[in-house]
């Protein structure tokens, strides 16, 4: 991926010693307009990724996962379908603030993250990962959240209210809401294999304000009983 164009490599020794050079400046330097950046955090392959770009061309994406061998599928794909506002960025998530500057993003896409049963730290909706988003994203700036996972679901959500952060958008059972529209409707490779499993898919939507204090929720939250097919040492029960 050395050649392609649109995905960005930086190894933290990197960022140490000469920082990132497009830090505030994705608009200017790459996509060329003023449009709003949203992330897709974990991107995986990248379907979010680049199924956004298509609908919303007046908006910039931004894929961020740690796996070139993940990214190297929708980075190809972009490139195929001449999309300018699709990039893609490998690094860790606990990095985007070496990245991003202060209010540059306008939304966070997480899309069936692992949801760290047993190290809250890891957990990318925990308050150590929102205080990291709510440093680059706008004071309004959007988390949607769309897991098979009801433990990540609930956590995430008991988050948003012991934090107070506006939530716009609450279900368990998406597919069978009236919610899923075309947006919310792209589906990744890993949810099409719940889904096939008979498992619902789970969405929330809220706003990230800044706090000067972020609480994590008191609440004991039952385990789910099963995990998705590459960490098949586990249960798999549905």
């Amino acid at each position: 991926m050395n050649d392609f164009p649109n995905v960005f490599q930086y190894p933290f020794s990197v960022l140490q010693e000469k920082g990132f050079e497009m830090k505030g400046k994705w608009n200017a330097c790459l996509f060329k307009n003023e449009n709003p950046l949203v992330l897709e955090l974990g991107c995986g392959k990248g379907e979010y990724t680049v199924g956004l770009g298509k609908l919303f061309p007046e908006k910039n994406f931004i894929g961020i996962d740690i796996k070139g061998a993940r990214i190297w599928t929708g980075a190809k794909q972009a490139l195929e379908n001449r999309m300018s506002n699709v990039a893609f960025l490998r690094t860790h998530i606990e990095l985007i603030n070496h990245f991003f500057a202060p209010g540059e993003v306008s939304e966070i896409w997480i899309t069936f993250p692992d949801p760290q049963m047993n190290k809250v730290n890891k957990r990318m909706t925990s308050t150590r990962f929102m205080k990291l988003y709510s440093e680059i994203l706008t004071g309004n700036g959007l988390i949607h959240l769309k897991t098979d996972s009801l433990f990540m679901f609930t956590y995430t959500r008991e988050t948003a209210h012991a934090n107070q952060f506006p939530v716009l958008v609450d279900t368990t059972d998406l597919y069978n809401s009236h919610l899923a529209d075309e947006i919310l409707s792209i589906q990744t490779f890993y949810e099409q294999q719940w889904l096939n499993r008979g498992l619902t898919v789970k969405y929330l939507r809220f706003v990230c304000e800044p706090r000067k204090i972020y609480i994590e929720p008191e609440i004991k939250i039952e385990p789910d009983t099963y995990r998705s097919y590459n960490r098949s040492k586990r249960s798999d029960r549905k």
